[in-house]
């Protein structure tokens, strides 16, 4: 018997013992009670550690005795401790509750797929540049866009003219043309509006950009082969916001803009108002200029208004101005002699009228009535040439979103009128192209891990002009899904069908200003197929340490491709090929975060794009196969920031097939707030990479030039500085 009492003493002496050595807690937000996975747990002044599981527990081992602090640690939380007296007869798990932080970003919400779901959620793959970085560029460039694009993976901003600095938005190695660009899912920016669309869209108003890569037309017709780029606006709360910008630079270009919102319960508005003024820049004394003299104005208001709470209308109008003058530096300074007269002028007027009406039909379901006007004017101007076009485009999008457990449907369809008017009377270039679409998507999280997404479009099109018409009826399949294989591994797959209605106005011809360019005939609409697959990693290491990956494959192939020819008068044209064009490649994305302070961005990006209809060299023209992009960034919220970044760019291959040099660029940006007012500087490429130090960009007389292809900055280094006001 005594020999019984003394085993069962050890036993209940050791049960004991171990119990004090274990203590579990569970970690939850405050905000929801949902379980936090990846919470960092240890005990102050000893290496006793422990990180949250997917229910959110953590058990902690070897504790010694007497008081202890325990510290709880998730990124986007505020730090939390709490103090507990071991040994510790422990019956059930403590429970901790975590607030999340002040400087915690929003939850990501993607409104490009239609669902409004989170980026976590979503199976179509969605790239997504968020208002931190959007305030970050707009140091760099207030004026427009073009430096938020030109510096996200996989894709670039390619200059088309060495006078006037016009731009297109390159995804995958393709064609600007490929790309639809979207403001607030509005296609305001199509064809003949494409030419000067990133230099006339400014990022003061912007609360997210949001990209999908590969064929999109699906979700958005026409134009969506390469992918999507949409702009999305801030809107107002009740808590007013008033921001205002003034940026000045050693190019000459002055920036003097402010954004501001609020509202009520019933009412509200934004307004955007932006003026850009750019001296003529001639940074490698070739008399000619690498940035124009030019006036921008840019106002946007919007009015909000919220009946009741199921009910919001938005009203907003755009209205864009601007009047740009390339070339002969002493004929825009001093006015037009006998030896300088070149000159490239564009002046343009682009007015959007935008309504937006949603109705929630209850608390899950959504009916929406989306419609634009949009008219565009350019003139251009060159010696003994002008160029007068007027484009008109009415967009109506009729949708209801249907949300049942665990699935969303959409139905909905729209019509697209897009009418093209040349005022010159001789090879008129006039083009109609009309549009009626029908579009079906259905979204379904078939298990925890798995989300499924697929979709269908049929659009019939009808373009013509006064040489032909065509009507064509398109079916338009697209797939995605998302599948979770733990909380740190997740991929995505997707794919889909697409085409592109002819058009005149493409990277090419906007070169030479569509002159002696001959009226599309017989041409037809391009054809394409393609998809992205992706791997995602995210793990934290220790409670200090945040790591990314991603690494994504892309293919896309056109068939029936329009290719630009010249005749034996040499005048261009356009014409189908039954040659296709294939782009294939990868990119890999990287980002570590060290205590929310310091943060690295890596991404790499390879493209193969080849045309098969082009001779002896296939490859697409002015398309690096590799190219790199660095970024470091040091950060205090609400207190300074400096950021390093540097990109490297392959060889390309020039129209007459010569190669280009690859090349690194770099710069740096400071940022230092005092309350309510933050002044930034900017160092863009201070290295001073420029094309014109491997070759002049500039060929023959003052009178009668030519312009080799733009392959990498015209304008050198540049450096800004400015002031921004928050209230």
């Amino acid at each position: 018997m005594q020999k019984l009492l003394l085993i069962l003493c050890v036993f209940l002496c050791t049960s004991t013992t171990y119990a004090q050595k274990i203590f579990k807690v569970v970690i939850k937000s405050e905000e929801n009670k949902l379980a936090l996975q990846g919470a960092t747990i240890s005990i102050i002044g000893s290496s006793v550690k422990a990180i949250s599981n997917e229910i959110g527990v953590a058990t902690l081992t070897n504790i010694p005795d007497g008081k202890q602090t325990i510290k709880i640690n998730n990124i986007g939380y505020n730090e939390k401790t709490v103090t507990v007296t071991f040994p510790v007869n422990q019956q059930t798990a403590l429970e901790i509750l975590l607030t999340p932080s002040e400087d915690e970003l929003e939850e990501v919400i993607i409104s490009s797929t239609r669902t409004s779901r989170t980026i976590q959620n979503t199976p179509t793959r969605v790239e997504t540049i968020e208002l931190e970085e959007i305030d970050e560029k707009s140091n760099m460039r207030p004026a427009n866009v073009s430096m938020i694009l030109h510096e996200s993976t996989g894709i670039s901003v390619q200059q088309t003219s060495a006078t006037s600095g016009n731009a297109s938005i390159r995804i995958q190695g393709l064609d600007g043309r490929y790309t639809q660009l979207l403001k607030d899912g509005y296609a305001s920016f199509g064809n003949f509006a494409n030419g000067l669309s990133i230099l006339e869209i400014p990022p003061l108003d912007l609360s997210q950009v949001e990209i999908i890569k590969g064929p999109a037309s699906t979700l958005y017709g026409a134009g969506a082969i390469a992918g999507v780029v949409n702009f999305i606006s801030r809107t107002p709360r009740e808590k007013a916001d008033y921001n205002f910008i003034v940026n000045q630079s050693n190019v000459g270009q002055t920036n003097i803009g402010g954004f501001a919102m609020s509202r009520n319960k019933k009412v509200g508005y934004s307004l955007l108002a932006l003026a850009n003024f750019q001296k003529p820049y001639d940074v490698d004394k070739d008399d000619f200029t690498e940035l124009p003299k030019s006036k921008d104005f840019t106002i946007h208001p919007k009015l909000f208004l919220y009946p009741n709470e199921r009910t919001t209308l938005i009203i907003g109008n755009a209205f864009t101005t601007s009047d740009r003058t390339g070339g002969d530096i002493f004929l825009i300074r001093d006015g037009k002699s006998a030896e300088h007269t070149y000159f490239e002028n564009n002046k343009t007027i682009r007015n959007t009228s935008t309504l937006d009406y949603s109705l929630k039909l209850d608390e899950r379901d959504l009916f929406r009535v989306k419609t634009s006007f949009n008219y565009f004017k350019r003139n251009i101007g060159i010696p003994d040439y002008t160029f007068k076009g007027n484009n008109y485009n009415a967009y109506t999008d009729i949708s209801y979103l249907k949300n049942i457990k665990n699935q969303s449907l959409i139905f909905g369809g729209n019509l697209v009128y897009d009418d093209f008017r040349d005022e010159k009377q001789s090879l008129s270039k006039s083009f109609k192209t009309k549009t009626a679409g029908l579009y079906f998507q259905h979204t379904w999280d078939a298990t925890e891990k798995l989300k499924l997404e697929s979709g269908i479009r049929t659009d019939l099109v009808n373009y013509f002009n006064s040489l032909y018409k065509n009507t064509d009826f398109f079916v338009l399949p697209r797939v995605s899904a998302l599948y979770k294989f733990s909380d740190k591994w997740s991929s995505r797959i997707g794919g889909g069908l697409g085409y592109k209605t002819p058009t005149l106005f493409t990277e090419q011809t906007e070169t030479f200003q569509y002159q002696n360019l001959l009226p599309l005939n017989g041409v037809q609409s391009e054809k394409s197929y393609g998809g992205t697959a992706d791997v995602n990693f995210k793990t934290n290491i220790g409670e200090d340490w945040l790591i990314s990956l991603n690494q994504m494959f892309f293919y896309t192939r056109i068939s029936n491709s329009t290719i630009l020819l010249q005749d034996a008068n040499a005048n261009f044209f356009f014409t189908n090929t039954s040659f296709p064009v294939n782009s294939l490649g990868f990119e890999s994305n990287a980002k570590i975060i060290f205590k929310e302070y310091f943060k690295l961005f890596a991404g790499y990006t390879f493209t193969n794009a080849k045309a098969d209809y082009l001779p002896v060299i296939q490859d697409i023209r002015l398309l690096p196969k590799n190219r790199l992009n660095l970024a470091l960034l040091y950060e205090k919220e609400r207190n300074f920031k400096l950021g390093l970044e540097g990109y490297f760019t392959d060889r390309q291959y020039l129209y007459n097939n010569f190669q280009t040099p690859s090349y690194w660029e770099f710069g740096f940006m400071a940022e230092k707030v005092f309350g309510k007012i933050s002044i930034f500087i900017n160092a863009e490429n201070f290295t001073d990479t420029r094309q014109s130090k491997y070759k002049s960009v500039v060929n023959g007389s003052h009178n009668n030039p030519t312009f080799d292809d733009i392959w990498t900055h015209t304008e050198g280094r540049t450096f800004n500085a400015g002031i921004k006001l928050k209230l």
